[in-house]
């Protein structure tokens, strides 16, 4: 039968209104769901993630707690060790130059060459550490930066050579075996600034040790935007420090080695706040844990400044081995995930971006 409009059913204003809102809250809901499932997709992808890095790690995580050693435990140690007279150097110059091949001694001794210009440094992300915003512009000259970490097999050459204490956990003043190219640990920021005045360097300031972990596009881990936790030595997916060339696939823009976890590594910079930060001030001052009794404990003002330490750990989560991030101790702390590259601005050229 035909439709004539006769028999068309006339929408009255109302009843058209009225549909009008069930069409767009059927279009809310189904907004809201879509959210909601991106939403739970995304928290997933993260479980998922950090589930893979536990399924890396050496041990089960509900036994990690075993395995840290006690707050303040490697400062006592350390503190103790300073104050022995008798350490012992464990090799003879000529000893050392056979730990590695030429190649080797080469290779970990090599510079990277930084450009000059401007790079973004710190994050404007939320849910970043307050003390890592905002993001904000640094233009830098030119500088060389260590291609790795200083190694155990370097850092036993400054010891033979200016009878410097060895670092706590090498035994007999000789390094642990099979640790040459490993990252030298259990050294404070005094330790490190030594050793870089001994082989005629220096420390980087944390814009540069930052510039050369991400170079010039904002990038939050040396490779890219993605944590990856085959590229690197985090959240004890190892349980110890490796060999500083064992993470290739963590190279930085400008080929700089091991930016991304293994240790933090000392820069000589004093902990402050970036221009325009919103973080309190009192966290950028020294504080050290003072026990009252065995249940309480006082957190106490020192006067004194921590040192910016960059880079994340082996032992640390892997976000905080983010380029950006900025770690922080006072500069006789020594610790098993503490160590340091060093930085010149000889013969540079007028490289720019």
């Amino acid at each position: 039968m035909a439709v004539t409009s006769a028999n068309r059913k006339t929408v009255l204003p109302a009843d058209y209104a009225r549909r009008k809102r069930y069409l767009s809250a059927t279009f809310v809901i189904c907004f809201v769901l879509l959210a909601i499932g991106a939403t739970l997709y995304v928290v997933n992808q993260g479980f998922e993630r950090m589930g893979d890095m536990r399924t890396r790690a050496t041990y089960e995580l509900k036994d990690e707690s075993s395995h840290i050693r006690a707050a303040g435990e490697d400062l006592v140690l350390h503190s103790v060790h300073e104050a022995e007279k008798n350490h012992v150097v464990g090799y003879s110059a000529t000893e050392i130059e056979n730990l590695l091949s030429k190649e080797e001694w080469l290779e970990i001794n090599s510079m990277v060459l930084i450009p000059e210009g401007a790079f973004s440094m710190g994050t404007d992300l939320e849910r970043a550490d307050v003390q890592n915003r905002p993001q904000h512009t640094v233009k830098l000259p030119a500088f060389w930066i260590d291609k790795y970490p200083v190694t155990n097999a370097q850092y036993a050459k400054f010891v033979v050579a200016t009878s410097h204490r060895p670092p706590l956990n090498w035994k007999k003043g000789k390094i642990p075996q099979g640790e040459m190219l490993r990252p030298v640990t259990m050294v404070s920021w005094y330790d490190a600034t030594a050793y870089a005045k001994w082989a005629g360097k220096r420390l980087p300031s944390e814009a540069e040790w930052e510039k050369s972990g991400r170079g010039t596009d904002g990038r939050r881990w040396p490779w890219g935007n993605k944590m990856e936790p085959e590229r690197l030595n985090t959240y004890y997916n190892v349980g110890s420090t490796t060999n500083v060339n064992a993470y290739p696939n963590g190279v930085s823009p400008y080929g700089v080695m091991d930016m991304a976890g293994n240790v933090n590594e000392w820069t000589a910079d004093d902990f402050a706040p970036y221009p325009g930060s919103d973080a309190p001030s009192d966290l950028f001052k020294g504080k050290i844990v003072r026990a009252t009794n065995k249940k309480e404990f006082d957190i106490v003002p020192t006067g004194g400044s921590y040192k910016v330490l960059r880079g994340g750990s082996w032992k640390g989560d892997p976000f905080s081995s983010a380029v950006f991030h900025r770690n922080f101790a006072f500069s006789n702390y020594a610790s098993d995930f503490f160590g340091f590259r060093c930085a010149n601005n000889s013969n540079v050229t007028d490289k720019k971006e």
